[in-house]
């Protein structure tokens, strides 16, 4: 997974994404992705435990660092031990914990790992920009947040090619849209069907695990009510309205599917020259050229019409939203085709 270039100019240390994490005198990891730091700092724990089961692993918390803390704990050992210390919350760090690591930095200790977690933020800059500088020897592991849909589904897909394992588009389409909100849910369902799921993983395995959460979410509803299948639709609309769904994202749903679908109406070219003409994921091209099959222009127009006068219903101006959104349904599933009266 790529990195995202930090704020500063002038760089130069190895900038890296959080699977890439290696061992160096001082790794400091930046980014506001919380879920994917604290990953990235277990596996380079497990790397070092894996070296030498000797290892010995220290914290500090940076917000309230007394002095002498570093230099007490990279101090040599009896033994001789390498030593792991992780210092958290640097983005709050104390004025003792940014002098004494900078005078530290000028002379890091032998078989001495030095991790700084800096969630984001100005404090700490001077810190950061003389690691950044080459202070240290040090390296950088960025954990910025997942923003796209396409970041969530690259992420989602990794999992899966790490452990070797076949994962449908159907599928990883399914997850990322059930847990867009949380990465490390989305990590926890992505294990918890490497662990229990057949060889290949479909969108039919994802309903069986998750049935409650994908079959409520918003773009489920909108998936089945384009490919026609009203009654369906109308199902799982109401179980998730009884489940406590609001139903201004559901028309939101509908509306951004309906909507790239439009874009891409009549439309030639492969599937990666359309993503980078319309700005989508190629993935994005393929799941709306297969939801255009059964649709005209004349349909499409007249449902991006009626998703206007939902979208309008549901935020007050008509008096029975449900009665609104089920009407909509009923005119996407039939391809835009008026309901008969």
């Amino acid at each position: 997974m790529a990195a995202r270039p930090a704020a500063k100019a002038s760089v130069a240390i190895p900038q890296l994404g959080w699977d890439r994490i290696r061992p160096a005198s001082v790794i400091l990891v930046s980014g506001s992705e919380d879920f994917l730091a604290d990953r990235a700092i277990r596996q380079l724990r497990d790397t070092l435990r894996a070296e030498d089961p000797s290892l010995e692993v220290s914290d500090i918390e940076a917000d309230a660092y007394g002095p002498g803390e570093l230099v007490t704990l990279a101090s040599p050992s009896l033994f001789g031990e390498p030593r792991l210390i992780r210092a958290t919350h640097v983005e709050k760090c104390t004025d003792a914990f940014i002098t004494e690591t900078l005078r530290y930095l000028e002379t890091p200790a032998d078989d001495t790992y030095l991790v700084l977690r800096h969630g984001g933020g100005v404090r700490g800059k001077k810190l950061l920009d003389a690691i950044r500088g080459g202070l240290g020897a040090g390296i950088e592991i960025v954990c910025a947040d997942l923003k796209k849909d396409s970041e969530k589904l690259d992420f989602a897909a990794s999992e899966f090619a790490s452990q070797g394992r076949r994962v449908t588009g159907g599928a990883l389409r399914a997850l990322t849209s059930a847990f867009a909100e949380d990465l490390a849910e989305l990590a926890a369902a992505c294990q918890q069907l490497l662990a229990d799921a057949a060889e290949e993983i479909t969108e039919e395995t994802v309903e069986k695990y998750y049935s409650g959460r994908v079959e409520t979410n918003a773009f489920r509803v909108a998936d089945i009510a384009i490919a026609g299948r009203h009654g369906e639709a109308l199902i799982l609309l109401r179980h998730a309205l009884a489940s406590g769904a609001d139903p201004v994202p559901i028309v939101a749903a509908f509306a951004s599917k309906l909507r790239t679908m439009a874009k891409l109406a009549g439309s030639r070219g492969s599937s990666g020259q359309l993503a980078q003409q319309f700005g989508l994921a190629p993935w994005q091209v393929d799941r709306a050229r297969r939801d255009l099959q059964g649709w005209d222009d004349a349909g499409l127009g007249h449902s991006i019409e009626l998703l206007a006068e939902t979208d309008a219903a549901i935020k007050g101006a008509g008096r029975d939203p449900v009665f609104a959104l089920e009407r909509m349904i009923g005119v996407v599933s039939a391809r835009g085709l008026p309901l008969p009266r």
